[in-house]
């Protein structure tokens, strides 16, 4: 099983968190802010062609790329019927009762045929430091021909496996400053198209991670309000 576990975490490209950002296998970082929806078909023609327009300056005025994407998940309304049944016991006008439990009838018959599903838009602000593999061969190409050769000096210590291990991917202070530029940048542009934008932090991207490679095993259950 931990043979298994470590093979699926090197097909992962997210290697950890950190700042607020999802550091990336390939030392890229990437960061995430959730967005609300807009009622774009309740609004007046004129409300809506307003905000196509801001959406089209908001894209044009980046010079970077961004990914948009929803999350589904199942809500879990157990809770809710379980509430509802408490309820429909301790009512004791017959017909308020009856009332109470056809309405819970309908809701779990609803539910069942209908599962409801509850919609996320994420906005990922990416920022690679790194060149592509292309292109840094073509570094290393040319930074090795103008590189002097070394004399082998018999005083220096002989690498082991242990010096020449790979360390753990760094990130300089000036990546993350970078990307939390672009962070702020994105912010502003959603909330003048007016949609509110709050980047993630660390324990809620750890959440949505888990969401998203646990898609089977997560639901989001909905409290009874006390």
């Amino acid at each position: 099983m931990a043979e298994e576990s470590l093979a699926t975490q090197n097909l992962l490209e997210a290697e950890r968190i950190e700042r607020n950002c999802i550091v990336l296998r390939d030392g890229g970082l990437r960061s995430v802010i959730l967005v609300s929806g807009m009622n774009f078909e309740l609004r007046s023609e004129d409300e809506q062609n307003a905000a196509i327009g801001a959406y089209q300056n908001f894209l044009n005025g980046l010079d970077f790329s961004v990914q948009i994407f929803i999350h589904s998940r199942k809500i879990n309304i157990d809770g809710y019927i379980q509430e509802l049944s408490g309820i429909e016991r301790g009512e004791i006008n017959d017909l308020l009762k009856g009332l109470i439990g056809g309405y819970k009838d309908f809701v779990a018959s609803l539910v069942a045929d209908n599962p409801i599903m509850e919609k996320t838009f994420f906005v990922i602000v990416p920022y690679d430091s790194v060149l592509p593999a292309n292109q840094r061969a073509i570094f290393d190409a040319i930074t090795g021909f103008f590189k002097r050769k070394k004399v082998a000096d018999p005083t220096e210590a002989v690498p082991t496996p242990e010096t020449t291990a790979p360390k753990a991917n760094a990130v300089g202070d000036s990546s993350f400053a970078a990307l939390t530029q672009r962070t702020e940048q994105v912010v502003s542009g959603l909330s003048q198209i007016g949609l509110r934008a709050v980047p993630l932090e660390e324990d809620e991207l750890a959440e949505l991670l888990y969401n998203l490679y646990n898609p089977e095993t997560v639901e989001r259950h909905v409290i009874p309000q006390e």
